[in-house]
């Protein structure tokens, strides 16, 4: 019997349901809300922590590259120098209450910038109903945070979509819902892919590696999944800069590593060439120092379809990594700790 205090594995396989509810919910919030024109927003700021930093790097990976003002993600307390009247800071955090995000909406608007909130509630949403900003409300039920990635970036998308900057935003959105339902039937299936991988992985530690863009923030969700769910150490990078660097320390101890370690490739449609040729080089070098080399391709129609995809690859395969080991995927004591630590302070 699967050890599951918080029903992880039910909230990972509604990710379609999930999509869909805060879709409709965003569209039928956005036209009463006050928000800026398109031609009055110079440059956009997230702000997030945890899953909502990781919610405002899908919009910047997602929506980015179509978007003719400059989008930035901070992760962080406060806001970057830049932001003043003519930006629109979209701050997001599941509970509403996440520290270094309300500081930073605070900041936002102190230096005159138009807040979108994106919570279930909290101290965010009162402070964007009070400067005049505006709240959308997280819907779905999920358990924990890091089970609500798409409740966190869809109206975030939406929004933008609203504003003129990520036009056909609900089209990505339903394709992605697609996929994500074809994936999730494949995924609670008796022998499926992400229990394969997760029994192969044992009791090594893994690193994902993914191109720069969707498959950089593919690994790095991965790489969080697997410490929240699994509870075990794991590291992500990203090509081409690993390739620079953290490739140099490959070149020894083989006989060790490859004991300890196995890497899983996160490959997708929209990797630039020399990435993929890049991935393909880091492929034949790892092979030889690591336990084992897993590559998970993506699939679906659009960068947000292909994203998802690899993100719920991801989230099963660490909560049959935490299965496989006894371990319960819900609580996170650690984190817990150091909040309750620095909150005595």
């Amino acid at each position: 019997m699967i050890l599951d205090t918080f029903g992880m594995f039910d909230a990972v396989a509604a990710l379609p349901e999930q999509l869909t509810v805060a879709a409709d919910a965003a569209e039928a919030a956005l036209p009463g809300l006050a928000l800026p024109a398109h031609d009055d927003i110079a440059n956009i700021v997230v702000l997030g922590m945890g899953v909502a930093g990781q919610a405002g790097d899908v919009v910047l990976e997602v929506a980015g590259p179509l978007m003719s003002v400059p989008v930035v993600v901070h992760r962080g307390y406060g806001v970057p120098n830049f932001v003043d009247p003519s930006t629109l800071v979209v701050a997001i955090s599941f509970d509403g209450d996440t520290e270094e995000t309300v500081e930073g909406a605070l900041n936002a608007i102190d230096d005159g910038a138009r807040l979108l909130a994106i919570s279930r509630g909290g101290r965010l949403a009162e402070l964007a109903t009070s400067s005049g900003g505006a709240h959308i409300t997280v819907e779905p039920d999920a358990p924990t945070e890091r089970a609500a990635l798409g409740a966190l970036a869809v109206p975030a998308l939406l929004a933008l979509d609203r504003v003129g900057f990520f036009p056909g935003g609900r089209a990505w959105i339903d394709a992605a819902v697609e996929q994500t339902s074809r994936r999730r039937d494949a995924l609670i299936t008796e022998d499926n892919l992400a229990r394969r991988l997760a029994r192969r992985l044992g009791r090594a530690f893994p690193i994902v590696y993914g191109g720069n863009g969707l498959g950089g923030l593919a690994a790095e969700r991965w790489k969080t999944q697997f410490n929240d769910n699994a509870k075990v150490a794991a590291f992500a990078n990203q090509v081409p800069e690993l390739t620079h660097n953290e490739v140099c320390g490959w070149g020894q101890d083989g006989d060790v590593t490859r004991q300890v370690f196995q890497l899983f490739l996160l490959r997708h449609d929209f990797e630039h060439p020399q990435v993929s040729a890049r991935l393909e080089v880091v492929d034949e070098i790892l092979d030889e120092v690591v336990g084992a080399v897993h590559t998970v391709a993506a699939e679906g129609d659009g960068m947000l379809a292909q994203l998802l995809d690899l993100v719920l690859i991801g989230d099963f395969t660490s909560l049959h990594a935490a299965a496989e080991q006894g371990v319960d995927p819900g609580p996170v004591p650690a984190v817990a700790d150091i909040e309750g630590r620095v909150g005595a302070r």
